[in-house]
């Protein structure tokens, strides 16, 4: 647990958002909940029989903790009844900085087997759904949602990627039909719309577009035009929602960097909230 204050400590440091005192919980409890395969932080709306859940997956170097001190996040979506559960990231290399096992090779944990996991578990220890589930992430986050949607789009109800896609090589193709929404900032530098090499070149993080690209085969879109645009606030959308059934596809664009900008909660949620229900993931039964 000193690691994890640790972290927040320098997450301060190095301008993080850090809203008061450290608040990693187990609803309450003074450590994070805990499950074989690793632990998370969950915060719970005023009504929490069957709430739905957004779990959101902390960017590198991160953790639940990190994720839950973040107020113009997680406010609104408790404001809204929605629960909010925030997993913890393994150590890269065993004693590195926390991130997740979102391509093929990386191989430290399931993180698909870990993230159904832990919504059995919060279902089954708070009574909220672990059905209406939707899964976002932030930078390290969003690689690792992208991959989950990709590979199992059916373990969760729905999937919002901030700030990530995918990297080269690209998938050969993703499953569908998936729900997703997409956002990345114009000025983003870390993680760049055309992407960028890292590592001397040994790795390359991929091109948004060329993802979207992807999504749209996966949902068997007719063609690459959009059936609709609008703009949210400083959001500009393009939504693609004439393809497979059960699918709905969207990318918003805003004028800021690698952050999760102001308003996002709200703009995923009434997304979410716009189908009638009948995606909610069907997560197997143990």
């Amino acid at each position: 647990m000193a690691v994890r204050y640790l972290l927040a400590a320098l997450g301060a440091s190095f301008g993080v958002s850090v809203a008061g005192p450290a608040s990693a919980d187990c609803n309450g409890a003074p450590a994070p909940c805990e499950i074989a395969s690793g632990t998370y932080d969950i915060r719970l709306p005023e009504t929490s029989a069957d709430a739905p859940v957004v779990m959101f997956l902390h960017g590198y170097g991160g953790d639940g903790m990190v994720t839950m001190n973040k107020p113009q996040l997680v406010d609104p979506l408790l404001a809204r009844g929605y629960a909010v559960i925030a997993p913890d990231g393994l150590p890269r290399g065993g004693d590195g900085p926390n991130s997740w096992a979102f391509r093929p090779r990386d191989g430290a944990r399931d993180e698909t087997a870990f993230l159904t996991d832990v919504a059995r578990d919060a279902a089954r220890r708070f009574g909220v759904s672990d059905t209406k589930v939707i899964l976002a992430g932030f930078s390290a986050g969003a690689f690792m949602v992208s991959y989950l949607a990709c590979k199992a789009p059916q373990s969760f109800a729905a999937y919002a990627p901030v700030s990530g896609g995918f990297w080269h090589p690209y998938p050969d193709h993703c499953d569908g039909p998936v729900r997703l929404f997409q956002t990345h900032g114009w000025a983003d530098s870390v993680v760049p719309l055309e992407g960028r090499p890292l590592g001397n070149g040994t790795y390359r993080q991929g091109d948004i577009w060329a993802g979207m690209e992807i999504w749209r085969a996966a949902n068997a879109c007719p063609d690459d035009d959009p059936s609709g645009i609008s703009t949210t606030g400083d959001f500009m959308r393009r939504q693609w929602s004439d393809c497979a059934p059960g699918s709905d596809l969207e990318f918003a664009l805003f004028p800021g960097g690698h952050v999760v900008p102001a308003g996002w909660a709200d703009m995923i949620l009434d997304w979410y909230e716009a189908e009638d229900g009948s995606q909610a993931a069907l997560i197997p039964p143990e």
